[in-house]
């Protein structure tokens, strides 16, 4: 499946709150300076195209609604972003969010125990 870029991303995730949605609704969501109406609507056909999205008719306008949920794009992101700057550890990735302080101990003690919890079950 092609990534998406930074603008589908945005759009995507107005879809994925929205479940579904004309495109004067994601327009309405997206954040100011707000894209024209058509710059929307072929941004999400382009999505659609990809596989990402899909539509129902309602005579000549579509709702638009996921396919991929939120979750699988997720997981297929954040693996990619791994193994590209990461050396596919994930070791690396919380060495880097403790470094640039976005994570404190209290949330990593957290962590552990989510991790400690599932070792014992």
């Amino acid at each position: 499946m092609e990534k998406l870029t930074n603008k589908e991303e945005e759009i995507m995730q107005v879809l994925w709150k929205l479940k579904k949605a004309f495109v004067k609704e994601v327009v309405v969501e997206l954040p100011k300076p707000k894209p024209h109406y058509n710059t929307v609507s072929t941004v999400i056909r382009k999505m659609e195209d990809k596989g990402y999205v899909t539509h129902e008719a309602f005579g000549n306008t579509h709702r638009y609604y996921p396919v991929v949920s939120k979750e699988n794009y997720r997981k297929r992101y954040f693996s990619n972003a791994t193994q590209n700057y990461f050396e596919n550890s994930y070791k690396n990735v919380v060495s880097f969010f403790a470094k640039e302080e976005k994570i404190s101990a209290d949330e990593l003690r957290e962590i552990i125990k989510i991790i400690e919890s599932k070792n014992n079950q």
